[in-house]
């Protein structure tokens, strides 16, 4: 089998398990995990055939996955692909650029500047700010703090890149008491010790309280969240930052999914936003493209691209080069799927999608208190935090579902209790499959 042929059957059988979504299972049975088993092999002395691997991957692997690609997966806020941003995914494999500047893939530097743009433009954040496209919120919180970091320090005269941290003036930060755990682990590898954090009290919705906020200074890093992970809810922008900059801090705010109500009709929910000094947020989340694909945006482009920059005598780029805004140096174009998706959605799109699955949510939430569940949050956004009567009742409300095979979301823990939290994120889910989980669920408790 030659290459081309071989290609068309990898098409072939890609399009034949998405044609295949609407009736998979949405977590594997125990039969399909098991047979994930027969990839615990030697490492073979001869290899096998690029047709028996694909052969194998497909019939072993394709059924050992989680259907989160569908229309009935309510967890961790992951977004099915958009067809034109899957699409593009495809044509940029085959095109294999590395993408870390205009001189390895002029289509790839080109279309990743247009994507950031209309990032800026459709969240309505300053024009002037870098977007890097990073690998996840992790990575692109990362690269924001450390940009945060020396900032701060270069304005007390400390030169970062040179003399490092050892003794250095000390850049204090201030995170909320749900801060996200990408953020902890950004900060710990950074080199911030999780006892050196100060935590900023919450209000009972999981907002930080304006009214308990820890001193800030001029070398503080203050860091707020858009869509905190449970509730949903969004920190008071419009009061905390304010109080930020006038006492000379950097803040930036962890918006993985949340950032992307700003550009629907939820936008008051992100009022104040736009004067924070850096953002991160996930595209593979609720702009719907394929995985691996999330963005820094810090305002002052200098900052990010002087903190992330990685020329070499043997491969400079400009300022913006991509590989001048990230982690990465030699990276996939993952700007390319956010252009794809935006081009093909166009701003009433973006909000259309985003409506949907906030509308979707409070109908979740309504049909399930109907149902007699208790609804723990405002459903102000796209999640639902539920818990049942008592805890052995949630956790075997939970339990069943994912065994059913029909739904998934996750397990979490509010207020010491156990509890479980339904995202809607997917721009395949309908009120079809809304009402088919309240139904499912309403079932389940009638049975307990």
């Amino acid at each position: 089998m030659n290459e081309l042929t071989l290609l068309a059957e990898a098409d072939d059988r890609a399009r034949r398990y998405t044609e295949s979504i609407p009736s998979r299972r949405v977590f594997p049975d125990q039969a399909a995990l098991q047979a994930l088993t027969a990839f615990n092999e030697p490492l073979p002395a001869r290899g096998y055939t690029p047709e028996d691997v694909l052969r194998m991957l497909d019939t072993i692997g394709s059924p050992g996955t989680v259907v989160s690609n569908g229309p009935r997966y309510f967890g961790f806020v992951i977004g099915a692909a958009l067809p034109a941003a899957a699409a593009a995914e495809r044509l940029m494999l085959a095109w294999d650029q590395c993408a870390s500047s205009f001189d390895n893939s002029p289509v790839a530097a080109t279309l990743e500047k247009v994507a950031a743009g209309w990032v800026l433009e459709a969240l309505d954040l300053p024009r002037e700010s870098a977007v890097g496209f990073g690998t996840s919120a992790t990575a692109c919180t990362l690269s924001a703090l450390a940009a945060a970091r020396r900032v701060l320090l270069a304005r007390k005269g400390w030169d970062f890149d040179n003399d490092g941290l050892a003794g250095s003036p000390e850049v204090k930060v201030v995170v909320s008491e749900l801060v996200h755990i990408t953020v902890k682990k950004a900060l710990r590898l950074l080199g911030f010790g999780m006892n050196k954090i100060v935590f900023a009290p919450v209000n009972r919705h999981g907002q930080v309280d304006p009214d308990r906020l820890p001193p800030l200074d001029d070398m503080t890093i203050l860091c707020l969240q858009a869509g905190e992970v449970n509730t949903g809810e969004f920190d008071p922008f419009d009061t905390l930052i304010p109080l930020a900059k006038a006492a000379g801090a950097w803040v930036h705010v962890d918006a993985a999914f949340g950032l992307w109500a700003r550009a629907s009709s939820h936008a008051e929910l992100t009022k104040g936003i736009e004067g924070a000094d850096s953002w991160t947020t996930d595209a593979h989340k609720w702009l719907n493209t394929p995985y691996d694909c999330a963005m820094a945006i810090c305002r002052d482009s200098e900052a990010l691209a002087a903190a992330m920059n990685s020329d070499a005598v043997y491969l400079s780029g400009a300022r913006d080069a991509q590989k001048n805004l990230t982690l990465e140096f030699s990276r996939r174009a993952r700007g390319i799927p956010v252009w794809a998706a935006l081009r093909s959605l166009g701003r009433e799109g973006v909000a259309s999608m985003v409506d949907q699955h906030c509308a979707l949510a409070r109908r979740i939430a309504e049909g399930l208190e109907r149902a007699g569940f208790e609804i723990l949050n405002r459903v102000t956004l796209n999640q639902i935090l539920v818990r049942a009567h008592t805890d052995e009742l949630t956790i075997a409300a939970r339990e069943a579902v994912q065994a059913s095979g029909e739904a998934w979301f996750g397990a979490t823990v509010w207020e010491g209790r156990p509890a479980f939290r339904i995202s809607v994120s997917s721009w395949r889910t309908t009120e079809h499959e809304a009402d088919a989980l309240v139904e499912l669920l309403t079932g389940i408790a009638k049975r307990q």
